[in-house]
């Protein structure tokens, strides 16, 4: 299959691409395309063939649900069967943006794009290209992250061409996303709104809206064999090819320990990565031409780490770096979101010292 390669002003989409991309999803194909957390596999989501043309480009479990993206608070109706007030309040304050609200589904969506549950994930992305792609493919567009299954996700139109070339039908290239990280998930098909998945919609700031929130278990617990309600819950995802392991602990033991790591793998043949941080990049020093130490950010910016740490861990893979060691992040706020797919990223690989 050949893939069509399109550069989109994100400012001021070009329209004729824009509908040819709607087309596209409307006959059935699949076309990538950027939101401002992480570029986007799109398919027909009342298309249960378009899911399943999903899955089988990702080489996706089919049992790991997609999300429904929308363009309008309205299109709500036609897919969740119940819309409590806690909905609406969190669409108040975060939609359009990167919150995903988990609710009970009607008929119109199949489970093919719901993983063979009654709940559907919904979002409603902030980007334009997105908005204006949704609308012009018929205003349901179900899309998880344009990635190969398992790999980090792609903030760059490149690296979608990467996985995907020769797979879907089209990629819409607007430049860099903004945040970098999928979308928050909360569930709020049950009696208490849970989250899902950690974003940059933090806890602190859903409570602020909601009162209380819990955080699911399963976000944690690598050996939880639960069926996943949201993508990214249950199978390893966001990972580079080489072998990543977290260090946290006090700051000098933990660049001890890695640099220690780091010497250890060299003398056994590897080529190293270190994922650093500004306040930390100094610390560590290659001990080869082959290695490669890079800085994700700064701990004071956020923001900063979470649009650098995908892009990082591919290059990493650009490089044939096959071992990688990284520090930790905070647990709280944003930093939960990066630590949460850090810990995916590396298979729950950590070492405390």
């Amino acid at each position: 299959m050949e893939t069509i390669l399109i550069k989109v002003n994100r400012e001021k989409p070009e329209q004729e691409s824009i509908a040819r991309a709607g087309k596209i999803i409307r006959d059935g194909g699949l076309v990538a395309f950027p939101t401002e957390t992480v570029y986007g596999l799109g398919g027909d989501a009342l298309n249960p063939a378009s899911s399943r043309r999903i899955y089988e480009a990702k080489g996706r479990p089919s049992d790991n649900p997609l999300i429904v993206h929308i363009c309008q608070w309205e299109s709500m109706n036609r897919i969740a069967r119940r819309i409590p007030e806690e909905a609406k309040k969190l669409a108040d304050a975060f939609w359009p943006g990167p919150l995903t609200m988990i609710l009970p589904k009607t008929d119109s969506v199949p489970k093919e794009t719901t993983g063979g549950l009654d709940t559907v994930a919904v979002r409603f992305p902030s980007d334009r290209i997105a908005q204006e792609f949704i609308r012009a493919s018929g205003g349901f567009v179900a899309a998880p992250s344009a990635n190969t299954s398992g790999r980090p996700s792609p903030t760059l139109a490149r690296y979608v061409w990467e996985d995907l070339g020769g797979r879907i039908e089209m990629i819409l290239d607007g430049g860099e996303v903004g945040i970098g990280l999928e979308s928050t998930i909360v569930d709020l098909s049950g009696s208490v709104p849970m989250i899902l998945r950690p974003g940059y919609v933090t806890k602190e700031m859903l409570k602020d809206v909601l009162g209380s929130v819990d955080t699911d278990r399963t976000i944690w617990d690598q050996n939880c064999r639960e069926r996943p309600k949201a993508p990214g819950m249950r199978y390893r995802h966001y990972a580079p090819r080489g072998v990543l392991t977290i260090v946290e602990g006090r700051p000098d033991r933990v660049a001890e320990e890695i640099c220690a790591g780091s010497r250890k793998a060299k003398k056994e043949g590897a080529r190293v990565g270190i994922l650093a941080t500004d306040e930390s990049l100094e610390k560590y020093r290659a001990e080869s031409a082959a290695d490669s130490i890079k800085s994700v950010g700064s701990r004071t910016d956020e923001d900063s780490v979470g649009r650098s740490l995908y892009r990082i861990l591919r290059e990493f893979d650009e490089e044939e770096i096959s071992v990688i060691y990284s520090e930790s992040f905070s647990d709280s706020g944003f930093g939960q979101a990066i630590m949460n797919r850090l810990l995916k990223a590396a298979g729950h690989r950590v070492k405390n010292v």
